[in-house]
């Protein structure tokens, strides 16, 4: 107990006789003070005394599925900000290869009885991986957000970026500069924005009255050097224009063009998808496509927030537009 009361008032940054007066239901204690202790019980995993587990926790799982692309660590600013400004705390649950799976910090966060969860990537977009945890939520009502992909058959509220709009912004683009050979890198065959993001290329290519072949896409885990390697298979069909779904892919594209002799733009021109920390100061400074992160981590925790307060949310996916930032990887294309 006297390690519990001194581990508590060191997280809190109160008296340890101020942690018994919240643990014992005593006066003179602000509210404002007996959340924080509270909040400090759940982190530090003790549990709570009788009287007060009737009181669900202030805390708010935020999960995603990694931190070594920036967009993710982008949208924990966004969404920890937001949620501190309600009073709830946001506990990371970030994946790693080998080490906790999604499946496993859903039940931990059920254990420390979270008000809801915010997932910002992960398993939920991807439409063969494995669902059952998200419907472990739904049955026990659990308040739940999804950025950027919603599971079909659970009725979760979603906020997402325009894929459409994104693809149709880019093609735009490399169209007007020339390009004609356009091919596409994206994400697994079963990741859903990278599904939207293919029916958006073929019918932005349809529209210019072409097509897009086969052999212009290709896909490939989310990082630089699966982009690379995509890449290089595009670039031995003679694509001169390439659209990626992340920045990371955008950044393995350009190091492919340069294994290969090739200069960016000049030969070949590279479109990302985020406009993620520092694409300004990559070399030459990254044409991507930009979330609309501020705004979309916010309405992710109204809608969350709603839903915690019992209200009303709207039904189906939220779509926000997103914006095309031109920079230095797109140029005019190579004459023929």
């Amino acid at each position: 107990m006297t390690r519990r009361l001194a581990q508590v008032a060191k997280k809190v940054g109160v008296s340890e006789a101020t942690v018994s007066r919240v643990l014992n239901g005593k006066p003179g204690v602000s509210e404002a003070t007996r959340q924080s202790v509270l909040t400090a019980l759940d982190v530090l995993g003790y549990e709570r005394p009788t009287q007060l587990r009737g009181e669900r926790a202030r805390l708010v799982g935020l999960v995603l599925p990694e931190l070594q692309n920036p967009i993710f660590p982008a949208f924990a600013e966004v969404i920890g900000g937001a949620l501190a400004q309600q009073g709830l705390t946001p506990v990371l649950c970030t994946q790693t290869k080998g080490g906790v799976s999604e499946a496993d910090y859903v039940e931990l966060l059920l254990q420390q009885q979270v008000s809801g969860v915010v997932f910002a990537g992960g398993l939920f977009a991807q439409a063969d991986a494995p669902h059952e945890h998200y419907r472990q939520l739904a049955e026990r009502r659990i308040p739940v957000v999804l950025i950027n992909a919603p599971i079909e058959g659970l009725d979760f509220p979603c906020i997402s970026c325009d894929d459409a709009v994104a693809v149709e912004q880019a093609w735009r683009h490399l169209a007007s500069l020339g390009h004609q050979r356009i091919g596409v890198v994206l994400g697994p065959g079963d990741h859903i924005p990278s599904r939207r993001k293919l029916a958006a290329a073929r019918a932005a290519a349809e529209a210019a009255g072409g097509e897009l072949p086969e052999a212009y896409v290709e896909r490939s885990m989310f990082s630089l050097e699966g982009g690379q390697a995509a890449t290089s298979r595009l670039l031995e069909r003679g694509v001169t224009g390439i659209i990626c779904a992340s920045d990371p892919l955008a950044l393995g594209a350009v190091r492919a063009a340069r294994r290969r002799g090739l200069a960016v733009p000049a030969e070949v021109s590279v479109v990302g998808f985020d406009d993620s920390a520092f694409m300004n100061c990559t070399e030459p400074p990254l044409t991507t496509v930009r979330q609309p992160i501020e705004a979309m981590g916010r309405a992710a925790v109204d809608l969350l927030c709603a839903q915690i307060q019992g209200g009303e949310v709207p039904p189906g996916e939220l779509l926000f537009e997103p914006e095309l930032v031109v920079r230095g990887s797109t140029g005019q294309a190579p004459r023929a």
